[in-house]
């Protein structure tokens, strides 16, 4: 598991980040002492004041990438992983924008975190179904999510580090609600599971 530090602090080391196209914070893991990361959160809670940070780099292969938190947006977990080591006990923080736990309904506005490796269109499915107010049935999966995906109501991030990636699901209902409405009356969407197919 590579570990990344960051510049601003060097004793603080990152498994894991994902940024918006703005290098907005959505997801961030990492690893230190109590003490470094207590001083860490407490500088993120600081912000451009003296000695806070309103923004963060974690070194990459000798290059630095910049990170952008808000912290209105972040919650943070933290769990003691390694107890009575040679630095003391190592705790593992998350932090990471609330809406990838609780979706913004208000706004139809979700983040989802997933294992670089899964498939998003079987993984993301439940997550489009409990945010979308349009009813919408199981085996319409695949034209769904299809649609979605050309009218870049889902997208991956791209700034991910580690293992971890993400997923924008930012539905746009002036938009969805037509397009489904002609799939349906094009008979891609039905209420036979026989019959639903994604359009050519």
């Amino acid at each position: 598991m590579p570990l990344y530090p960051l510049d601003e602090c060097p004793d603080l080391y990152v498994d894991a980040c994902v940024c918006d196209e703005q290098r907005n914070l959505v997801f961030l893991s990492a690893w230190g002492r109590d003490t470094v990361i207590q001083e860490f959160l407490a500088r993120l809670t600081l912000g451009d004041a003296e000695q806070g940070l309103d923004q963060f780099s974690i070194v990459v292969d000798g290059r630095s990438m910049p990170v952008f938190p808000n912290v209105d947006l972040l919650e943070k977990r933290t769990t003691r992983q390694f107890r009575g080591t040679l630095f003391g006990s190592l705790l593992h923080l998350w932090l990471f924008d609330r809406r990838c736990a609780q979706p913004d309904y208000a706004n139809h506005f979700a983040y989802a975190l997933r294992q670089a490796d899964e498939n998003p269109l079987v993984q993301l499915w439940p997550l489009v179904v409990d945010l979308c107010p349009l009813p919408l049935l199981q085996h319409w999966r695949e034209p769904v999510m299809q649609v979605l995906a050309e009218h870049q109501m889902l997208q991956p991030l791209p700034g991910a580090l580690g293992s971890v990636g993400a997923w924008r699901l930012s539905l746009q209902l002036d938009v969805l609600e037509p397009v489904l409405g002609e799939l349906i009356r094009q008979g891609y969407l039905t209420t036979s599971t026989s019959t639903a197919r994604a359009p050519a």
